[in-house]
């Protein structure tokens, strides 16, 4: 079933012998990977991982996604060296580890990765996507960082940031149906506040039948029913991306 009764499953569906085709780097005080098109461009996107942090494969094989659609694509490791959370660990220990990992903190990783992209990698236009942790970290740097163009945040965890609605730069909310972890009541009253108070570009979408991690699930066979929607969530987020930037 496409429904895995799993705290946070955006390790579902994973590939452990995907390598990936970019590098590592470092960017100042943090580790990044980092994958380039073949041809140039001026055109980046930052990934923001999810809580299995910025290693996961799932996450890089998004990252060569975007690099084989035109962009850079840079995935630094937001936790800054704090290890990231393992399907291994005990769930009720969670909020004491998310404590020390706040979605909203990461401005000054994000300068130090902006500066990069423009003076290492002559990125002029720049976009950021998250997954589930890193979907919350979009909505807060859509709120507030004037150097962004534009934003897709990936089942970003609502209760996070679910009183802030006033959006900088387009943003586009892909939402999963059955998503233990974000109630569709959460993405009706983030729709209302968007309506009332954002004054730029916007979109949410919800999936039908998909649950939380579907777009970035590296084994997209894993449940054959669930393929169509996963490629349409990719599909979008590109389709946006191109639209923004």
């Amino acid at each position: 079933m496409a429904n895995e009764s799993r705290p946070c499953p955006c390790d579902i569906g994973d590939r452990f012998d995907y390598g990936g085709r970019g590098q590592e780097v470092q960017v100042e005080h943090i580790k990044a990977y980092i994958c380039k098109p073949p041809a140039g461009t001026d055109k980046a996107v930052i990934v923001i991982h999810d809580i299995f942090g910025w290693q996961l494969p799932n996450t890089r094989y998004m990252a060569d996604m975007l690099a084989a659609n035109g962009y850079i694509a840079i995935c630094p490791d937001f936790f800054v060296g704090q290890e990231a959370w393992k399907p291994s660990n005990d769930w009720a220990t969670f909020d004491d580890w998310l404590k020390t990992r706040n979605a909203g903190k990461i401005d000054k990783e994000v300068d130090v990765v902006l500066k990069y992209l423009r003076e290492q990698c002559g990125a002029k236009k720049i976009g950021v996507i998250g997954f589930c942790w890193g979907g919350a970290a979009v909505q807060h740097l859509m709120l507030k960082n004037p150097h962004l163009k534009t934003g897709v945040s990936l089942y970003g965890v609502i209760r996070f940031f679910d009183d802030k609605s006033s959006l900088l730069h387009p943003t586009f909310f892909i939402f999963a149906e059955k998503d233990d972890h974000i109630p569709l009541e959460q993405v009706t009253l983030l729709e209302q506040k968007l309506k009332q108070n954002c004054k730029v570009d916007y979109k949410l979408k919800i999936y039908p039948g998909q649950t939380h991690g579907f777009v970035h699930r590296k084994r997209e066979d894993i449940n054959p029913q669930d393929k169509p929607y996963i490629e349409e969530g990719r599909k979008d987020m590109l389709n946006w991306l191109n639209k923004y930037l």
